[in-house]
């Protein structure tokens, strides 16, 4: 029981929202989050893109082990991580199941295995990266390599909703259950219970993407009487915006340890090859 209430709490919306806040805003003051955005998008794309220039064991391992421990240091939100857990395992399990299914054999663990580690490689960075920006920093980083001031905006805009939809979505979700009936019998492994569910969480998106519509129609309407298309493209404020923006010598070595890291690895692979 003491489990079971546990687990409860930990997926409720109330948590739910409580974890959002954190990956949002709760990791300012983390050693990631002191480097200027450019960087970490820098260093996000490296670990994006090498992975799949490599099969050495050896590199992918440590890269893996080196981002764990990143992790724990940016103090990613523990349902983030638990997202990231199920992902990767039901991914890895669904493939092996599919090569099984056509005739495949258990050699084909190895070669999954490699590949569900390149995309954890990935995942971890990006849970990372995007973890210990706050959606200001993310927005200001965004428009100064050059996105449009449109997009870093609305990217902006979707963080710091993302708590009131996840709310309105709950009021939506109890209102068809109110005015819903259940079904008076679970059935075998509550398949009746679980198809109902299933309905009204399909049921309950509708309305929640009329009201987010309009929502987002006022706030560009707003955003229009005041002139933002204009502060958008305007070069001077930009430049006034972003001026606060600078790299430092923690961005140096940050670089510069993950270069002599991956340098290593790739050293190590060679001498135990």
């Amino acid at each position: 029981m003491e489990i079971t209430k546990k687990l409860q709490g930990f997926i409720s919306v109330e948590q739910l929202k409580i974890e959002v806040l954190n990956a949002a805003y709760g990791n300012t003051d983390t050693v990631i989050a002191n480097l200027d955005s450019r960087t970490i998008f820098a260093w996000y794309l490296f670990y994006a893109l090498f992975p799949w220039l490599t099969h050495s064991w050896i590199v992918l391992a440590g890269m893996f082990l080196m981002l764990a421990a990143t992790v724990y240091l940016a103090r990613v939100s523990y349902l983030l991580l638990f997202l990231f857990t199920i992902g990767i395992l039901g991914q890895g399990g669904m493939v092996l199941g599919v090569s099984l299914f056509f005739g495949g054999d258990l050699s084909a663990i190895l070669p999954i295995l490699l590949f569900e580690t390149k995309l954890a490689i990935i995942s971890l960075a990006g849970l990372i990266a995007f973890s210990t920006m706050e959606p200001e920093k993310l927005s200001d980083g965004l428009l100064k390599i050059g996105v449009p001031g449109q997009v870093s905006f609305s990217i902006s805009y979707g963080y710091r909703m993302l708590p009131t939809l996840i709310e309105e979505y709950h009021h939506v979700f109890m209102s068809f259950r109110l005015r819903g009936k259940a079904p008076e019998k679970n059935g075998i492994f509550y398949w009746r219970s679980a198809i109902y569910f299933m309905k009204l969480i399909v049921k309950s998106f509708y309305p929640l993407m009329l009201s987010s519509a309009k929502r987002a129609r006022t706030t560009v309407e707003s955003l229009e009487s005041r002139g933002s298309l204009i502060s958008f493209n305007n070069p001077e404020v930009k430049k006034v915006k972003l001026a606060h923006m600078k790299f430092s010598y923690k961005d140096g070595l940050f670089g510069m340890f993950n270069i002599l890291y991956i340098v290593m690895l790739f050293m190590l692979g060679i001498i135990l090859n």
